[in-house]
């Protein structure tokens, strides 16, 4: 919602600024400076990305309408899922985690936290972390290289979208030049036409590189920057869950292996060590 408040005051700013100095708003409707303009930037993306890529960039897209999922909800319930995991595995030894690792859909601990059970990439990724730790196929000093390197990879594979976007709209300037020369080559075969005619073919071709520069710096560079934000979102919640993973794999205490994911986000999301304490606690005398 914030993304389309956003561009709904970037258009109502442009399009208020040019009547209020007398513009009319249908000198600016020119289909044919949109086709060109939009189509060559599409065109633009498919030649340059992968069919994956492609595919990512609109499912970041769609998220930037959603906005980060990781709110204090998520944290809260990821902090509980963790510790209640952990208290498991520190009693029964940590092969009893492996019922809830191998299946996580029918898991009583994951289901008992809707915000984190319902993310199913982040209960995978909990699950592929612990998994080696309870198979014995590495040593908890070992771990941490391990989710490095598919930490990586993830920021990695977020970050392609968003490069392909960015060059996109760095190039949205260019494909707006390209749409008023047309526009001026028309302008040319009708020179000796009605000046009436001849002011509307330049009008038209001066759209064209006004759209190009609003839809550049207006739109898409800055959706670029919000779906980095997102990503950055998202790859903190990830290294919450692999720090506190290698903390208890190395033996720390539950509540001691939380609270190294407690510290890892940021000030705005993060719950205070006394009310992590009361949370767990909580969660110690309902069981």
């Amino acid at each position: 919602m914030i993304v389309i408040l956003g561009a709904i005051i970037v258009t109502a700013s442009v399009l208020g600024g040019f009547m209020m100095a007398g513009g009319h708003i249908g000198a600016l409707i020119q289909i044919s400076e949109f086709v060109v303009i939009c189509g060559s930037a599409l065109g633009a993306l498919i030649i340059m990305s992968p069919k994956k890529v492609l595919i990512d960039l609109v499912k970041q897209l769609g998220a930037t309408l959603k906005g980060a999922p990781y709110g204090k909800p998520a944290y809260n319930d990821l902090f509980r899922a963790l510790y209640e995991l952990y208290m498991l595995g520190r009693r029964n030894g940590m092969i009893a985690l492996e019922e809830h690792v191998s299946s996580p859909a029918s898991s009583n601990i994951f289901s008992k936290y809707p915000f984190f059970f319902n993310n199913k990439h982040a209960v995978g990724f909990l699950c592929s972390s612990l998994r080696p730790i309870i198979d014995g196929k590495v040593k908890p000093d070992q771990l941490k290289l391990l989710l490095e390197i598919e930490l990586d990879s993830m920021d990695e594979e977020h970050h392609q979208p968003i490069g392909v976007l960015t060059k996109a709209a760095d190039a949205m300037p260019g494909f707006g030049i390209v749409a008023a020369v047309l526009g001026i080559v028309i302008t040319m075969g009708s020179i000796a036409g009605p000046i009436e005619q001849i002011g509307h073919h330049v009008a038209a071709a001066l759209v064209g590189t006004f759209l190009g520069i609003l839809i550049s710096y207006g739109f898409l560079n800055p959706l670029a920057v919000n779906m980095e934000f997102i990503g950055g979102a998202e790859m903190s919640y990830y290294r919450c869950v692999a720090a506190s993973v290698v903390g208890f794999a190395n033996g720390m205490a539950p509540i001691m292996a939380v609270e190294v994911a407690r510290r890892g986000i940021s000030s705005d999301l993060r719950p205070s060590a006394e009310e992590l304490e009361t949370m767990l606690k909580d969660i110690g005398k309902s069981k």
